[in-house]
Parts: structure tokens; C-alpha cells; sequence
């Protein structure tokens, strides 16, 4: 029975993996704005800014792509939404704890309110988002 489990797991997580591995690069939307370590400060001190710390060779950060780009265009003018790369804009990355990634912070006026680590799916980002403005 546990060989079964195990064949039945190894099989998955090859099959995960491939997937990863398969996923295209898709291009960030045209309203995401690229953050780094100069620019950083200045950008999320007024309204509110999601942000989204990731890394090229991170393929969950990949997977977020096309969810980050739906939340950009499904707020197009009521927050910015932004990325930092954490391999270009380490003192940043490093100011802000992140140890895993992805890592999406918001900020309302400078002030982080929301801190979201991990793949999410569109609707679980827009449900945390209106949630954090509405206390904030």
C-alpha cells in the first residue's frame, strides 16, 4: 500500500514539475508598474499599491502572472498594481522581510496594511484587497 502512495505521489510531483517547467512566459500587463529600490518609496507613499516581490527564476511567481495582470485591469484606477524584482532591488526585498516568494504586500499611503504569500487565484486577491481597504 505505502509503495502504491509513494509510486502514485512521485508521479504527481513529476507531472507538477513538467508543467512548471512548460509554463510560457507571458508579459505583464501594460498597467503594472516596475518598482526597484530608487523608484520604490515615491510610488507606494500615495493611495494604495499592491505590490509583488518575485524573482525571474521562480516559477509560482510565473504563475502568478496572468492573476496579477486580471487584478491590474480589474482595478485599473482605484490601486496601482506594481513588481519588484528581489534579485534586482535587494534592499528592498531585505526592508521588508521577504523570505519567500511570491510575496504581495499592500500598502495604503505608504503603510503596509495586507500581506499575502503564495499562488492565489484572482478572486482570493480581489476578496483580500477590497477587505484590506475597507478597514484601512
Amino acid at each position: 500500500m505505502a509503495a502504491v502512495f509513494t509510486g502514485s505521489l512521485a508521479f504527481l510531483v513529476i507531472r507538477a514539475k513538467k508543467r512548471l517547467q512548460s509554463i510560457k512566459d507571458i508579459p505583464d500587463s501594460q498597467k503594472i508598474r516596475v518598482l526597484n529600490d530608487q523608484n520604490f518609496s515615491t510610488i507606494v507613499k500615495k493611495g494604495t499599491v499592491l505590490v509583488d516581490f518575485w524573482a525571474a527564476w521562480c516559477m509560482p511567481c510565473k504563475l502568478m502572472v496572468p492573476v496579477l495582470n486580471e487584478v491590474a485591469e480589474e482595478l485599473d484606477g482605484k490601486i496601482t498594481v506594481s513588481k519588484l524584482n528581489v534579485d534586482e532591488a535587494r534592499k528592498t526585498a531585505s526592508q521588508f522581510g521577504i523570505r519567500s516568494i511570491p510575496t504581495m504586500i499592500l500598502f495604503r499611503n505608504g503603510k503596509e496594511v495586507k500581506r499575502i504569500v503564495g499562488v492565489k487565484n484572482t478572486e482570493y486577491l480581489l476578496k483580500e484587497i477590497d477587505r484590506a481597504i475597507s478597514f484601512s
